[in-house]
């Protein structure tokens, strides 16, 4: 199984760790507290610690202040050792060069593997193309690949659609750029001079999809969009991220029904700590989840943004021990999204 977190404070203005080790450590243990700290995981923390694997989602800076403090920010993250960053993308290539600034700084200077977002919506088949070379030839070779919303301002029936026209389409475009990119090698037969064969340790990229456990805020039936994943799955996707979610159950019964379905590539749950009122119900509107109703009022009854802090984290900690013990995947991941 795999979780993705995301955790905002993680970006603040502590100081850097001295070295890697300490704060990895430091890490380890907050993922056994955040594990612990839900009572349904409790019997697991009794026997031996229990390491959860995350990774990180960061958004490119949009301030001169918040590009000043990025490297710093990305090198305390690396520190606590995430299986990769993901670096968003603005809608209809409106971050290009933000995002690329950020995944280049990742892929330079840390140990950590960079995932770059990539949409499709309202881009050519040319400009598809033009822009994944870009990323490859920048070094980039894993990807989260989505269909993507039109930009702000326009409605899903206001903007051309483009060439692709799902994210399966884009995965299948990324898979055929690298191949054009990395051809087929020869390599000789032992003992046959004149015989060969093709080289098959080719660099491949890593390809993720999105997946909806309360379905697409377009289309909220359950079937049509695990259909969609197989698509995806079988148009190469490696693993599924989730959209965030709320209730470890929505989660656990979607992977249920799309391991029923045929579906066998990890499916990460995405999981937010979430730490104001305001930003919950935005975030709920905007995903077109439902409120959960005892975080909304903790939060709202808190006094301090500290006290608020503290709410957001504990819940997504419980969230994720509730997510880790359905036990519905093989090893645990959390991918911790910004809010």
């Amino acid at each position: 199984m795999s979780l993705v977190f995301v955790a905002p404070r993680f970006l603040g203005g502590a100081k850097r760790q001295p070295s890697p080790a300490p704060a990895r450590d430091a890490a380890r243990r907050m993922s056994l507290d955040l594990a612990c700290s839900g009572a349904v995981y409790a019997r697991s923390c009794d026997r031996k610690p229990v390491v959860i694997p995350f990774s990180f989602e960061l958004y490119p800076p949009r301030t001169a202040a918040g590009e000043r403090a990025l490297p710093q920010a990305i090198d305390r993250l690396a520190a606590v050792g995430p299986d990769f960053m993901s670096v968003t993308y603005g809608a209809n290539g409106s971050s290009r060069e933000s995002s690329l600034g950020v995944l280049r700084y990742i892929l330079e200077n840390t140990n950590v593997q960079p995932m770059a977002h990539l949409t499709c919506v309202g881009s050519s088949y040319a400009e598809a193309n033009q822009l994944i070379r870009q990323f490859l030839d920048a070094g980039i070779t894993s990807f989260l690949a989505l269909r993507g919303d039109p930009p702000q301002g326009f409605g899903v029936d206001e903007f051309p659609l483009g060439d692709l026209g799902s994210a399966g389409e884009l995965v299948q475009l990324i898979h055929r750029v690298q191949a054009e990119r990395v051809p087929y090698t020869e390599v000789r037969l032992p003992g046959l001079p004149r015989a060969a064969q093709v080289n098959q340790r080719r660099e491949k990229v890593r390809v993720a999809v999105a997946a909806f456990p309360n379905g697409h805020p377009r289309s909220r039936l359950a079937g049509p969009h695990i259909d969609a994943l197989l698509a995806k799955e079988a148009a190469g996707a490696d693993l599924a991220i989730t959209q965030l979610f709320f209730v470890a159950d929505d989660y656990l019964r979607f992977v249920d029904r799309a391991r029923a379905a045929g579906v066998r590539i990890p499916i990460i749950p995405g999981i937010m700590p979430v730490t104001s009122a305001a930003r919950l119900l935005r975030i709920a509107e905007l995903a077109e989840e439902r409120v959960p109703a005892a975080l909304l009022a903790a939060l709202e009854g808190s006094e301090s943004e500290s006290e608020r802090f503290a709410v957001g984290v504990d819940a997504a900690a419980e969230l994720a021990a509730a997510v880790v013990l359905g036990g519905r995947a093989g090893h645990p991941l959390v991918h911790i999204q910004p809010t």
